[in-house]
């Protein structure tokens, strides 16, 4: 029995010591990773922003905490070093659960976050751009924070200084779907987390074209979410748009890096971009399995011919078509 014994032990010790040879081999990793500063901003505002949004209103339609929010828990307040804030928000967008979770204050007013796919090394790109850098802050943020038990809190890192380019269209296109999706994505999570998924159908029946119109008008632009399998029968994409459809499904299954797709006319601008699923959106895209007996009634009730169902987590939904006067 005693031998059993230390034999057992002697497999427990050599686990632990492999794993935390493992887990130093990751942080020298880490330690070690090198990215692009501008790269990293740019994919915290195209990822992270509709819902982490740093010009939100303290308690005006907030449906996640701001970034600088996330920065300031696990790096000013639990002291994570770089390589820890760098591989546990690696792992936390990989499996975001309860259990991973260290803003539980956070979960609890707004839920865990949806999982979404990230392009690879994107996380650890936004990671270390706001552990490295100054993040952009929301007004009341610092009040609030302190507030909290944080006095004389001061955010850590560089002051971040933006290179000057020239916009393509490529930027101008994604500039505009991405504000489009911001709007049209504060008020539909909203509106489920206040009043549920129901509600939230009823809202993109009514509300979703003349947001997207209201868009189009602020920037100038037509402005389109157009779909294959498309649920509102004024968002059926045409014989064009379709042939990007399946290009972006091609891509996206081929785990190709994808990028807006722009084809420039004498005057004009015609620009494609994705619209991918994510666990969020199963909850009314999703297989019979994801969507709640009301939930479907509801969809058949305001939707009598939809199509926009059957979908999993990361893929493509629909696109952006967006067309708009060159300068």
């Amino acid at each position: 029995m005693k031998k059993i014994n230390l034999f057992s032990l002697l497999i427990i010790v050599m686990t632990l010591l492999s794993c935390n040879q493992k887990r130093d081999n990751i942080y020298k990793e880490v330690s070690a990773f090198n990215y692009d500063p501008e790269e990293a901003k740019e994919l915290m505002e195209k990822h992270c922003y509709l819902c982490h949004s740093p010009s939100v209103a303290e308690d005006e339609g907030r449906i996640a905490p701001p970034m600088v929010a996330i920065k300031a828990r696990y790096i000013d307040k639990e002291g994570y070093t770089r390589e820890e804030f760098i591989q546990h928000v690696s792992d936390f967008v990989a499996n975001p659960t309860d259990d991973n979770a260290l803003m539980y204050g956070a979960v609890r007013k707004f839920g865990v976050m949806p999982k979404q796919v990230f392009p690879d090394s994107a996380a650890m790109k936004i990671a270390a751009f706001m552990f490295d850098y100054k993040i952009e802050q929301p007004t009341w943020f610092k009040e609030h924070w302190q507030g909290h038990g944080n006095d004389s809190w001061k955010q850590s890192g560089k002051k971040f200084v933006s290179k000057e380019k020239e916009k393509t269209f490529a930027d101008i296109g994604l500039e505009y779907a991405l504000g489009t999706k911001k709007v049209l994505g504060k008020n539909l999570m909203g509106t489920i987390q206040k009043e549920g998924t129901e509600k939230a159908l009823a809202f993109c029946n009514h509300e979703a074209i003349p947001l997207t119109d209201s868009m189009s008008v602020h920037y100038n632009a037509k402005i389109k979410r157009v779909s294959d399998k498309n649920r509102n029968p004024n968002n059926r994409a045409n014989e064009e748009e379709l042939i990007y459809i399946e290009q972006f499904k091609k891509d996206l299954a081929e785990k190709k890096e994808v990028k807006p797709i722009v084809v420039e006319g004498a005057e004009q601008v015609h620009f494609y971009y994705p619209i991918e699923t994510n666990t969020m959106c199963l909850q009314c895209h999703g297989k019979s399995e994801n969507i709640k007996p009301e939930v479907s009634k509801k969809i058949k009730e305001l939707y009598p011919n939809d199509l926009a169902v059957g979908y999993g987590e990361n893929e493509v939904r629909g696109i952006w078509s967006i067309v708009f006067d060159k300068k």
